[in-house]
């Protein structure tokens, strides 16, 4: 179900009205220096090791060639990082969806940056709303698992976006505002370096609701300039943004068309590898 003319205007007017009357269609020739990035994140999926080698193997697969000059990754549970590592080669990157940001202790259940950097991971996902919403995770562990990972020289896919009755509030830029600011305390414009955005509006998230193109170039464009008032234009320009939230075959080279719009975090849809082909495969 698609938001309405109204909507669209009322989340527009939520950022402070940012949103260009007019937006041009992409230069790629101006963004090379920002790698556009496809990720899947696979969640609580799937069910078994030979699934998730079988499921690896298929998306490796359809990295070709002829596929646009993108960084792709997988981010993977914990107990299958080694075993799609093994099979999808230096076609992409093998992440974690998620980090304990302490390193050793009595901390049951959790996982460390150095404990994944030792098998050879170097990404992983933090601030996912369902992190946030299900485990409660705060903007300050959040901002943790962000330091300790850069701290050890790994990069982070930092997730924001607002909840639906966030949106309906006409939140969103606010939201995003604060999540930044709070997640990337303590940054140095030269981490940034190894620093992703994805923002994903969790209204958008599995319930067949979809944010248009220009909703989500204009809150990407209002994340950016953020981060320019954070450290400056520079850093900004070089700052992938991604989108994330029920990201289809069918929606994904509108998206791509977009000058703020860097990447896709891909969730049900990477556990289909003909759709995340396609995805992986977006008309540049």
């Amino acid at each position: 179900m698609k938001f309405s003319a109204l909507s669209f205007l009322a989340l527009v007017s939520s950022v402070g009205a940012f949103a260009p009357s007019y937006v041009a269609p992409r230069n790629w020739a101006l963004d090379m220096a920002r790698t556009p990035f496809i990720s899947g994140n696979w969640k609580l999926n799937p069910q078994t090791r030979d699934e998730a080698i079988s499921l690896a193997t298929e998306i490796a697969a359809s990295i070709t060639d002829k596929s646009p000059k993108s960084e792709v990754a997988l981010f993977v549970p914990y107990v299958f990082i080694e075993a799609v590592m093994g099979v999808v080669g230096d076609k992409l990157n093998v992440g974690a969806e998620g980090v304990c940001p302490e390193i050793k202790g009595a901390f049951t259940g959790a996982v460390s940056a150095s404990m994944l950097q030792s098998i050879g991971v170097n990404w992983a996902l933090a601030g996912h709303s369902e992190r946030r919403v299900i485990f409660g995770e705060t903007d300050e562990y959040i901002n943790g698992q962000v330091l300790k990972l850069l701290e050890l020289g790994m990069s982070c896919m930092l997730c924001i976006g607002e909840s639906e009755s966030e949106y309906e509030q006409n939140l969103a830029g606010a939201v995003c505002a604060i999540q930044l600011k709070k997640g990337l305390a303590g940054v140095s414009k030269e981490d940034m370096k190894r620093i992703a955005i994805a923002y994903e509006p969790v209204w958008a998230i599995g319930t067949g609701k979809v944010a248009t193109p220009e909703i989500a170039q204009a809150v990407h464009a209002e994340c950016r300039k953020i981060i320019a008032a954070m450290y400056d234009q520079e850093t900004a320009d070089a700052c992938r943004i991604l989108y994330g939230g029920s990201v289809t075959p069918e929606s994904v080279d509108g998206l791509m068309a977009k000058p703020d719009i860097d990447g896709a975090l891909v969730g049900g849809a990477s556990l289909d590898a003909g759709k995340f082909a396609r995805i992986i495969n977006f008309n540049a």
